[in-house]
């Protein structure tokens, strides 16, 4: 397989992890403070270099435990910057020791299956949040579609109009080559924002060319990454190890076969660290790869590193000539556009359960299932992994 090709399928699949990323991105800017210059201009770089070394299709998304935490409690952003760089110094050790080989061998498939299918699952629902306006991000904002003139057509929603239409384009386009589904859905939104947008920051939008800062903030203290570990660091360990490094690997492998050679828990380790190096010098948010993104990115049609080439470039791009000003394009997307590509690529990535048969293994996949949706993806992903051990006896039945 070639490792770049430029068309209107890698541009679709570009888009499609747009749901999960412009959601927590701009929260972040707006409720703890992030300067979205250094937000999005080291998502672009992270997508750039990330696709140039691995030379397939590679997702980057933001650290969801540590993003919707921040988020939920408002934190200020010198906990973010903090939990960043923890991260990127813990990933950088059970990268480079090997480490992360040894954990690697106590997780069984079914305990990745499971993990993949309570991360579809979870995207689908904040999917469907997003479509009917009940999202997180939408209450803080008292609107469903808070960058919208119009909050209704007649009684019904205009966030739920928006979503059935796209949700039908998605269906009909899904395995179209010539009309992508993502590319289309992206441009359908697009243009309803800007026939009925608020075009909120338009007044202030100036092109120019403006760089990002290096270290725009103060060094976070000793107490803030005291404080930053026990309520960010560590619930977001178990998570990344889960579902960004052991089940993004092997579901790489699963879509592009010899291709993701270099994709490996050691390669994702130390990629996911240099990222959070960089992102913590530009003033950015904890970033990491995930199942999740590329499900998105493989359903709406990426194929090779050329996705990650143009949406890299499109934020940097944007960054260059519009730097802060770039969410007032961002926000011309609708939310439910986003919970239509968040709702197909949850639905991309539950599916990959369906190689399992035995019994026990399902069982082991389930419940991590059911104890995601109870408490959190880590707390899943800890107990697959006894219950998958536990489950090696021949003398337990399920």
């Amino acid at each position: 397989m070639a490792s770049y090709r430029f068309n209107r399928l890698e541009i679709a699949g570009s888009l499609g992890d747009l749901g999960t990323l412009l959601p927590i991105a701009v929260g972040m800017i707006l409720i703890n403070g992030l300067n979205p210059s250094g937000v999005f201009a080291s998502i672009g770089l992270f997508y750039i270099l990330s696709g140039i070394y691995f030379k397939v299709t590679v997702p980057v998304q933001p650290m969801k435990v540590i993003g919707a935490y921040a988020i939920i409690t408002g934190l200020d952003a010198s906990y973010i910057f903090a939990s960043g760089l923890m991260m990127a110094f813990f990933l950088l050790i059970i990268g480079s020791t090997g480490a992360i080989k040894i954990v690697g061998r106590y997780v069984t498939k079914p305990v990745v299956r499971g993990v993949q299918l309570s991360t579809g699952v979870l995207l689908m629902a904040q999917g469907v949040k997003f479509i009917i306006g009940t999202s997180r991000f939408q209450e803080i904002k008292q609107a469903a579609e808070p960058y919208l003139t119009y909050q209704s057509i007649g009684v019904v929603p205009i966030c739920i109009v928006i979503g059935i239409t796209g949700g039908l384009l998605t269906f009909l386009l899904l395995e179209n080559r010539k009309l992508p589904a993502g590319l289309i859905v992206v441009f359908l939104g697009v243009a309803i924002g800007l026939s009925i947008g608020t075009y909120q920051g338009f007044e202030n939008l100036r092109v120019g060319l403006y760089l990002p800062e290096i270290l725009p903030f103060d060094f976070p203290g000793w107490p803030v990454f005291q404080t930053a570990l026990l309520l960010l660091v560590l619930p977001q360990i178990p998570m990344t190890i889960g579902n960004a490094v052991i089940a993004y690997a092997d579901l790489s492998e699963e879509y592009f076969g010899p291709d993701s050679k270099k994709v490996t828990y050691k390669s994702v380790c130390i990629s996911m660290a240099l990222a959070n190096f960089l992102s913590f010098l530009l003033g950015g948010m904890p970033l990491c790869h995930g199942a999740g993104g590329l499900a998105a990115h493989y359903r709406f049609g990426a194929r090779t590193a050329g996705s990650n080439l143009l949406i890299g470039s499109i934020f940097i791009i944007l960054i260059l000539l519009l730097g802060s000003h770039i969410l007032s394009v961002l926000y011309l997307i609708p939310m439910s556009i986003l919970g239509i590509l968040l709702f197909f690529a949850g639905t991309q990535l539950a599916l990959t359960i369906q190689d399992l048969t035995a019994r026990k293994d399902l069982f082991t996949a389930f419940v991590i299932l059911g104890i995601t949706i109870a408490t959190d993806l880590a707390a899943g992903f800890i107990a697959g992994v006894i219950v998958s051990l536990i489950l090696k006896s021949d003398k337990l039945k399920v």
